[in-house]
Formats: C-alpha cells, structure tokens, sequence
C-alpha cells in the first residue's frame, strides 16, 4: 500500500521502546476522578479511544506526586489508597492492548494548585506552594518551599514513577512546562530564592535535574522518559526561547524526548492552547530552534490536526513527533486515518473550546465534533439494528447528517431531504470567515462520511409529509434547524441590510464602515473578521454584555479580540436602520446614531416549529433534534443526531 505520509507514518524508537508513527496523544485530563482522586471507569474508556484509533503514544493526564503540597483534585496515586494502583493499571492496560504506548503525566501545580476546583471557595483556602513568596496578580498569596519540601517531593517523584512502570506504564512525561512547579523554578519571573535552587541558570535548573535524576533511577536506563516544556513563556519577566534552548541542553541528558510546548498559565493560556484566530502549528517553531541545540528527539504541538502540515513538519527536520490532544478529541481515528490514506474523511477539530470549557462548569468532557467523548463506556461500537428500517432525515445540517450517518452504519436504509442546494445548514455561511473555516469543512466531511455510508442524499428537496409518507418512511429525524431572527425595524428590508447568515453570499457588497445588529457569538465572531479586513465596525448590544451565549474558555479571548477590532454599545436598543447606519436608545433613554453604511443583522435564531409541525406526524416513529428543538450549538446537534440514530 502506498503510503501518502511516509514520514509522519514512519516508527520512531525512544530509548528502547519502539513507536508505531510519529502521532502522539498529548495529555489530556480525564473524564471522572473519585472523591480519593482514583481514576475512574469513563476515564478507562476515554484514554482508551485514542489508542483504538491509531496514536502511537497515548498520554493520561495529570497524576499529582505530592498532594500534601499541591491540593488539586487531579488523579493520585499510592499504595494506601484502596483501588488506586489497580485504577491505573487498567488505563495501561487499555492503552496498550491496542498498540500504543501508554504513558502517564507526572505533575505538580505548585503555586496554582486547585486550579481545577469546582468549587472555587475552596481553591481560595488552600495554601499554595512555589518557589518563592509572593502574591499572584488574582490576589493569592504564595508561599515558598523549604528545602526540606523540595527534598520530599523530588523523592515522591521517583516513588509515584516507580509505581507508574508497576501498573504498566512504558512511558513517562515530566511536566516542566505551562507555569507548574518545575517551571516554577525555571523561570526568572517566578523565581527569587537565594538558595542553591536560584539566582544563577544552574541553581534555577537544579530541581528539574534532581526530580528527573529521580525518575531516571527507578524506571532505569532504556525507559523513556518525556520532558514537557514550555519553548518561551511568551510573558515579560519570563524567559524566551534563548532560555528554552538552554533549559532543553541542560536537562537533555537525562530524558529520550524533549516535548516543546508554549506559554504560561496564568499569563499565556492561549499561547499554551492556541485560539481559531491564532494559525495552526503557530508553536511550531520554538520546536523547530530548540531541535537545531539539543541530541535528543523532539515533539512539537500547538493547533496540529491537518496531516499535510504535520508531514511537512517531521520532513523537514523541524520536529520528530507530533502531539495532539484536541484533535484526537474531534477525531480519535484520525492517525487511522492518515495511515490508510483517508484523510478526507477526518473531522478537524473547530478550536472552539468546548472541551476546555466543560471541565470547570461540570468536572467532566465534552468535544463538540465527537459525541464519544466523555460517554465511552456506553459503548464504543456501533450495534447493527436487529430489523432493518426505512429512515428519513428531514435536514442537511451537522445534527442531521451525524443521524443519517449513524443509521446508515447501523444498516437502515437512510434518506436525507435538504430543501437547498448544499449540505451543512448553517455552517455553511462560516466558510467566509477564514477562523471558522473548519466550522465550514465540518459539513463537507459529514457529507463525505455520509456517502461512503450509503445515505441517499437528496439536494433541492423539502421535506414533505407527502414525500414523507411516499417513502415509506418508519422512522423519521427531524433536523430542519431554526430561522434567524430579523426584528421588525424601518429600514431592516434595505439594500445596506445583509442577515449574518448570507455573509458569505454578500460580502463582496460590504461597505468600507459596518454596524453589526447583535452581540451574541456569531455578531461578534462576524465583527471580528470584519475588523480584521479593515473593516470600522461596531456592534450594538440591547443586553449589558456580550456573547453571552459563548462558553468561558472561548469567551475571554473573543472579547480581546472584540477590544481589538470594533466599537462597542451595550444597553442600545435598535429603533431604525438608515442609509448611515442605526438609530438607537441608549440606557439613559437617549436617541444616538451609530455609523455603519453596512448593516449587519445578527439578532439570533428561532426554531423552525412551522416545519416541524407540518412533518411530526409523517412516521411512526419521530424523533426531533437539534436548533428546531431549540436554538444550541453544534455539541448538541451532533450529540442528539448520533442518539437519535441509535434510538432506532
């Protein structure tokens, strides 16, 4: 067979265990934790799944060494807890039974332990350790270690990696990066000791050599040891990536793969895990440098999910690994399928941060693409329907095609009716805004997976009850989506007046000045683009705040980028669309004009209930999914469009 990414294909050997490609799964958190901090069943599942589909190494994360230092509920692991070393031999287990290496992530938060509380009040009672005393820019007192701390924890670090190789693990990950403890000590902003653990470059490097020395002693020679890392901590005060390059040479003789990430916690979250306005492999290069000054093989990560860029990047000698981890979120199969020549059919992941966001509102995962993740011990296989049945999905969008995909997977016969002439739904109006491109592609890919399932897809077809019931349909999805909002303003009906969702059909009729009618996601997200065009733009909010409807960990971002691009006015309620713009009363009950001789209208969805009514009653067996229920998000279609399918 011919192999279109030799390079990214090709084994790698680390120390003396050998890998199957050079795609590995970087550390990702956990699904449950028990109260004792043990790993718990879905999380088996969760690590699993990356294994099942290819990767060559798959890391868990984040197993904390010292608890009595660093109070975070994260994953422990010991010998008096009942449970805990068995908790961890089942995911190397699970991980290796398929082929990978399963490897584990030895951490400690230092000065940002509690950092995935969910109750906040606690994290503000726990005492947090670092290098030095100081107080965090959030107001959290630090407190240094002492001597006789560092010595417990460099010791716990060999303990916990000698239980770690007991339970199976082959591998081990270092973190020395993102701002945790080891970083901690790295790095001039954070540390001031005057001791043999600061001041010069020696002293700052000496705790990482110590607990790495550590590691090295039990797991033995020929064990490969990974070293997390940050390239440049992207932050003033810290270090760049001359100091990257000099961290890697110095720690370089005690590990088999130096893994070079970016930025720092508290100052660099999206430096470490890079935004859809930030460019793909956009880290890259620090991996790139570091590789020119060190022996050892290197990884690099950051926004990696299109196997073209990830072929370019082993090729050319800028890394040896690639690292995934929200990637292989939105597509666990996606090595598979890279190896088998199916690229086309990979789901890429959007970077919209659903799966950093579910963690601190709920403890758990989710990704938006992929409605396995967070449920895989409900079943990672599809069950073949015990009585083959003529299915109908009223709807092209993603919660549509997600259905009629699975049904056909499962052995129906599957008809899809789409009242255009393109798949995809809404999704189809991000293909003009470069950032939400993937958003775009999303559609595409469905519509490819649903092809090679056999799905009849009917374009240019409403769905009726008549054709309905023509088609013998015995069971019905309905997935019809919802109809934006177009408040009845004068002037709304005006050549100057584009709905956000015919963007793309119209933007070459934008003028020079833009006044975009709603701060929800989808006007800011517009306004950015437009702003980043070089468009004026300014967004007009009747509520106290934007995006509202943006979940947390994409919203921070969203917002800079708002501050960066366009004007802003909260609490205007719209009275009137004119030739120049929006005429408005503000908060204090004032008439004000806002310029833009393009107008934007961005005011929401509404479910289509006039089409579901119409159709609810054409089929035995109805089910209704997605915006038409109500007005979500793409997690939720695609979750309800897979359920839906299996439901029959």
């Amino acid at each position: 067979m011919s192999i279109r990414y030799p390079h990214l294909c090709e084994p790698i050997r680390l120390g003396n265990v050998i890998f199957r490609n050079r795609m590995f799964s970087a550390p990702m958190g956990g699904t449950d934790i028990t109260a004792d901090c043990c790993v718990g069943p879905r999380t088996i599942g969760f690590y699993e799944l990356r294994a099942m589909g290819g990767a060559a190494a798959v890391t868990a994360s984040e197993l904390v060494v010292h608890p009595e230092t660093d109070a975070s509920h994260m994953f422990h692991l010991d010998l008096k807890t009942p449970g805990s070393l068995a908790s961890w031999t089942f995911v190397a287990d699970a991980i290796s039974r398929h082929g990978a290496v399963p490897s584990v992530e030895l951490s400690h938060s230092g000065q940002y332990a509690g950092t995935y509380l969910l109750d906040k009040d606690r994290k503000q009672g726990l005492t947090q350790y670092g290098p030095s005393d100081w107080v965090r820019p959030d107001g959290i007192p630090v407190k240094a270690l002492a001597v006789e701390q560092i010595d417990e924890i460099v010791r716990t670090y060999g303990e916990t990696a000698a239980l770690a190789k007991r339970a199976g693990f082959q591998m081990l990950m270092i973190h020395a990066g993102h701002g945790w403890l080891i970083n901690q000590f790295l790095s001039p902003a954070f540390n001031h000791r005057n001791d043999e653990y600061g001041g010069s470059f020696e002293n700052r490097l000496r705790f990482a050599r110590r607990v790495l020395q550590s590691v090295r002693d039990v797991v033995g020679d020929g064990f490969p040891i990974e070293l997390r890392m940050s390239g440049s901590e992207f932050f003033e005060g810290g270090y760049d990536i001359k100091g990257g390059i000099a961290i890697a040479q110095g720690l370089e003789d005690l590990v088999d793969l130096i893994h070079v990430s970016a930025g720092s916690y508290q100052f660099g979250f999206f430096r470490t895990h890079l935004p859809m306005f930030a460019p793909h492999g956009d880290n890259v290069w620090l991996a790139a440098e570091i590789k020119k000054h060190v022996s050892k093989p290197v990884a690099t990560i950051g926004a990696l999910n299109d196997p073209a860029q990830m072929e370019e990047i082993i090729s050319t000698g800028k890394a040896d690994v690639v690292e995934m981890a929200r990637a292989l979120l939105a597509d666990h199969e996606l090595p598979n399928k890279v190896i088998a020549g199916r690229d086309d059919e990979i789901v890429h992941c959007m970077r919209c941060f659903t799966c950093m966001a579910e963690r601190p509102m709920t403890g758990t995962r989710r990704c938006a693409v992929n409605p396995l993740i967070g449920r895989e011990i409900e079943g990672l296989h599809l069950t073949p329907a015990s009585c083959r049945r003529r299915v109908v999905v009223a709807g092209g969008g993603v919660g549509g095609l997600e259905a009629a995909i699975i049904a056909a997977k499962r052995g129906h016969l599957v008809t899809l009716l789409e009242k255009k002439d393109v798949l995809g739904g809404i999704l189809v109006s991000e293909q003009a805004i470069p950032f939400k491109y993937e958003m775009y592609r999303l559609g595409l890919t469905l519509e490819r997976q649903a092809k090679l399932a056999g799905v009849d897809l009917r374009l240019r077809t409403e769905a009726t009850s008549e054709l309905i019931k023509e088609l013998n349909a015995e069971a019905l999805i309905i997935a019809v989506g919802s109809r934006p909002v177009i408040p009845p303003l004068e002037g709304i009906d005006g050549d100057n007046v584009i709905i956000v969702n015919d963007y793309y059909k119209k933007k070459d009729k934008v003028s020079d000045t833009v006044v975009v009618l709603g701060g929800g996601l989808a006007g800011c997200e517009c306004a950015v683009h437009l702003g980043m065009e070089g468009h004026k733009v300014a967004i007009v909010e009747m509520k106290e705040q934007l995006a509202s409807d943006c979940n947390i960990r994409h919203r921070p971002i969203l917002m800079d980028m708002v501050d960066k691009y366009a004007s802003v006015f909260l609490n205007h309620t719209a009275l009137k669309v004119t030739g120049d713009g929006l005429i408005c009363r503000d908060a204090s009950g004032r008439e004000v004009s806002v310029e833009g001789r393009t107008v934007i209208c961005a005011a929401g969805q509404r479910p289509d209930r006039k089409s579901v009514e119409a159709l609810r009653t054409s089929a035995p067996w109805v089910r209704e999914i997605g915006d038409c229920t109500r007005v979500a998000n793409i997690t939720a279609a695609i979750y309800q469009g897979y359920h839906a399918a299996l439901d029959i």
